[in-house]
Order: structure tokens, then sequence, then C-alpha cells
């Protein structure tokens, strides 16, 4: 944990969790050999549309976290994942997430998921 990602007590700021959700999913999808460059180069984003976190216990400055993170396939046009960020020290879960995904195009329409991303999570 950084000095910047704390607040004036010490305490992980509480949207920082969003951001590392992010690192999750994008370490999981190029961990599947298919970074979000590659996507958008295909044509195809995945703009969040639903967002929440669940804080259990305070992260503190200095505490070493992990980030787990899993993707479930919604429908043909959206996918989730879900993530827990726990301390390995003591294997205490800091806190739990979700966010949904759709597929859009280059034009910002729906589209279908690619067929690597509905293989990954099935």
């Amino acid at each position: 944990m950084r000095y910047a990602e704390t607040d004036q007590m010490g305490v992980v700021y509480y949207a920082n969790y969003f951001v590392w959700f992010e690192v999750g999913r994008t370490d999981l999808l190029r961990g599947a050999g298919w970074s979000y460059r590659e996507m958008e180069s295909d044509g195809v984003s995945l703009p969040v549309i639903e967002a929440r976190c669940e804080y259990r216990q305070p992260a503190r400055y200095d505490d070493d976290l992990e980030i787990h993170t899993r993707g479930t396939l919604v429908s043909p046009v959206r996918v989730a994942f879900a993530y827990e960020v726990v301390r390995p020290s003591d294997r205490l879960t800091m806190a739990t997430g979700q966010t949904v995904h759709a597929a859009i195009d280059r034009t910002g329409r729906p589209c279908r998921l690619p067929h690597r991303v509905t293989e990954l999570f099935r």
C-alpha cells in the first residue's frame, strides 16, 4: 500500500478499491492471453455499467494486499467480474466487489462478446 492511496488517517481511500479492481480484471484478461489493448484493437470495449464494493476491514498504509479476480459470463453481451481484496499476512478479506460490463463496438452499440472472452468464462 502506498502512502498516496491513503487518507489522513492512514486508511485506504475508498475509491482506490475500484482502481485495484481494474488492475485485477486487466491482469485476468492478460493472463488469459488477451489484453484490453488487443480487445479494443479488435473493435470491442467493455465499459463498466455497474459497480459495487463492500468494505469489510480497513486496509492501511504499508499493508501488502492481493486482488483475487474471477469473471462470469452474464449474457452474450455482458460479463461480470468478482473481486476479493485480501491481506496475505493474515488472509483477512478487506473488501469484496463486483463490476458488470457491456460489450460495445467502435460505434458505441452493443455487440456480442468475442468468442475468446466467452470461452474464458465458461
